[in-house]
């Protein structure tokens, strides 16, 4: 189809209905479309911070859900409220969804109460509740393609299927676990996330409170039920009036034991980014939970919003292993010299590969210039941008991934260093004399501390190019690797979690996933996992793929229930909402940001697109849902738009190293500080109610 020229591609729709869908999917959103996004419409209705947004099918109602336990549902061209549902919740609603072939008429909303409801639009009061023994549910998930079916994913670390068909009266024997945690992951574990594939409803992914996302094969997996442990009835003469451990120990491992043999060895795959995993006891890592996983529009790229880290891609239909140091042994005709010249005859030559011969297409040897001025000014974010879109109009070329490499390293955000090594593995595997891209393999090995692989690295470099193992870099990497490990400091040991008593109760569930579990007093259920079944967690951890692409420049800290997005009917673009309350987009291919907007005075949490329009809506922790579309091309300015995107990403990354507790609270302070300037001159009764209001 020729890009030029939509208004023919319409009429020739009329012609011809079978040009439909390829219309809709190149139309639907385009960079053109992109470059004009900003808000629309703000829908005022909720009372409360608004925690989840659904569209049905066809884009022509808008669910949102709220602190305020309400669902109001919208009509998003006309703006009007169509209809506000009392849930019946006590609890921050986290997650709504409309039941598929149910016409609308059935939706699901899950929340902090530890209550699962179903509503009739059409009845007063919901039709369903389930009350079973479960944690806050944090999400639920729907597959367009299974009807009268749902699923829920709770902080006691189960995953359940209900079908709507079929009676729910909460007892204990009815088999509605599909996947529980903590029989192989402890007692702390939580389900946070789950997404059902859109094109093979059989796959169902699973985002815990841990960076691995699991992907499970519903077909290998029997739904158990799952039965609350109990004292016997004659238990052995107990010590000091209490339960003994060893009685208590036998009742939940019958328990777990039960609920973990429904998962076959092969039924899962674990998804993780390659530098994620703890490699040595010196590492001790904060918790870093999914906070969204979902599926793209063809069902093989999988989304992931990690919890203090970034947002990642994973490719389902072709998984790669995490990279270390485990380059292939190369047979080498001839030694080399310095910077990668052969000896030969007392003479140097350089040595250059098929590959690295090959010289540039003249639009990318310009970009690879323009991006190396702008790293020589240290501008090492542009240079990336710049090396982004040269890749990928030029895979091939060695230079430009050992050049980004290098603009990683300086920068060095989270996540950079490791982006780095895959680039220096990229560069050898097309050119393998590449001998900068090798020695800052070695280098990024260190910084990643696996000193081990960096040793290794170092001593397989200078065996190949022994003319530079003389050289100051490589004898200053020596002496670091050499250098002897600081011993752990013993601070905070046994130390409690830091208490969240002074944050409103609708806003402490900001700091749910912010440091380790609370204290438990079901110890022995971490204890038998960690003794009985730890070793197929293991396993499974060790098979776990690396991403495929990586989304930086947001934030997220503060809540978990913070979504990434496609955007786009081939999912062209990624979104999502950040601490700093903008919405970010990426191009999915070069992963390069080129667009932030202002979504929330404090926090974008949800962002979720029209299924068929170049249409979003977001939310947040302000009590409107927000609606944004392409704007006109009359010139007029975007007071939305962020306009230095290298400056937020550089304030985020700063967020993402302090300490969150003490961001929320600096925000929750300047909130009430702009708040109460609105109203100062109100008078003293004015400024005591608001103190009343809650947050």
């Amino acid at each position: 189809m020729d890009n030029t020229n939509i208004l023919r591609h319409l009429r020739e729709r009329e012609i011809n209905d079978s040009i439909n869908r390829s219309l809709r999917r190149k139309w639907h959103v385009s960079d053109s479309l992109i470059n004009r996004l900003g808000h629309e419409k703000d829908l005022e209705g909720h009372e409360g911070c608004v925690n989840c947004l659904e569209w049905n099918s066809e884009g022509q109602i808008l669910a949102s859900a709220s602190d305020d336990f309400q669902v109001i549902l919208w009509n998003p061209f006309t703006y009007k409220k169509l209809q506000t549902i009392e849930t019946g919740h006590h609890g921050n609603i986290f997650s709504v969804k409309f039941l598929p072939y149910s016409n609308d008429r059935i939706l699901v909303t899950g929340a902090g109460d530890c209550q699962l409801l179903v509503h009739d639009v059409n009845e007063r009061g919901p039709i369903s509740i389930c009350t079973c023994p479960m944690g806050r549910v944090k999400r639920l998930a729907t597959s367009p393609n299974v009807p009268h079916i749902f699923w829920s994913a709770a902080e006691d670390g189960v995953i359940r299927q209900y079908d709507v068909r079929s009676p729910h009266y909460c007892s204990e024997g009815e088999p509605n676990v599909l996947v529980y945690l903590r029989s192989h992951l402890g007692a702390s574990a939580e389900a946070k996330c789950v997404a059902i594939n859109p094109c093979r409803s059989e796959l169902m992914a699973v985002g815990a409170n841990d960076p691995y996302v699991r992907l499970y094969d519903r077909r290998m997996i029997k739904l158990t039920c799952m039965r609350t442990p109990t004292v016997p009835q004659n238990p052995p003469p107990p010590r000091n009036g209490e339960i003994t451990g060893s009685s208590r120990f036998t009742i939940l491992t019958d328990v777990v034991m039960e609920v973990a043999n429904n998962l076959s060895a092969g039924c899962v795959q674990y998804f993780v980014p390659g530098h994620l995993p703890i490699r040595n006891q010196y590492h001790k890592t904060k918790c870093m939970p999914a906070t969204y996983v979902t599926f793209g529009p063809d069902g093989t790229d999988l989304l992931v919003n990690l919890g203090g880290e970034q947002i990642y891609l994973y490719d389902i239909s072709q998984n790669s292993s995490p990279k270390s140091f485990n380059l292939p042994k190369y047979a080498l005709p001839e030694v080399y010299g310095g910077c990668g010249k052969p000896l030969k005859n007392g003479r140097q030559q350089h040595a250059e590969s098929a590959a690295s011969k090959k010289h540039l297409p003249k639009d990318v040897e310009n970009l690879k210039l323009s991006a190396n001025i702008e790293f020589d000014r240290g501008e090492y974010s542009e240079a990336i941008r710049i090396y982004n879109t040269a890749i990928l109009r030029f895979p091939d070329g060695p230079l430009l991934y050992a050049n980004r490499a290098a603009a990683y390293m300086k920068r060095n955000w989270k996540g950079d260093m490791y982006a780095a090594l895959r680039d220096c593995h990229t560069a050898l595997a097309i050119d393998p004399n590449h001998v900068k891209a090798f020695f800052r393999l070695a280098r990024c090995l260190y910084e990643l501390d696996w000193r081990e692989e960096a040793k290794q690295c170092l001593e397989a470099f200078k065996e190949r190019f022994p003319g530079d193992a003389t050289c100051h870099a490589c004898k200053a990497l020596q002496q670091d690797i050499d250098k002897p490990r600081s011993p752990i400091p013993k601070k905070y040991k046994n130390s409690s979690r830091q208490s969240t008593s002074d944050v409103p109760p609708d806003l402490q569930y900001n700091f749910h996933f912010l440091s380790s579990a609370e204290d438990d007093d079901e110890d022995d259920v971490e204890l038998i996992a960690q003794n009985a079944i730890t070793n197929q967690e293991s396993a499974w951890r060790e098979k776990a793929f690396d991403y495929k692409k990586r989304y930086y420049g947001h934030c997220n800290t503060t809540t978990d229930i913070k979504e990434a997005n496609f955007f786009g009917s081939n999912g062209q673009y990624i979104m999502a909402g950040s601490d700093d309350g903008s919405i970010f987009f990426w191009e999915r291919e070069t992963t390069n940001n080129v667009r932030i907007l202002i979504g929330d005075s404090s926090i974008v949490n949800c962002i979720q697109p029209h299924p068929s329009c170049c249409l979003l809506a977001s939310s947040g922790i302000d009590s409107s849902v927000r609606l944004w579309s392409p704007k006109p091309q009359d010139g007029k300015t975007n007071d939305r738009l962020v306009g230095d995107i290298d400056h937020a990403a550089v304030m985020n990354q700063r967020r993402m190293k302090a300490d969150p507790f003490d961001v929320v609270m600096r925000d929750m302070r300047s909130r009430l500080i702009n708040q109460i300037s609105q109203i100062e001159g109100a008078g003293e009764d004015a400024l005591r109610s608001y103190d009343c209001r809650t947050s």
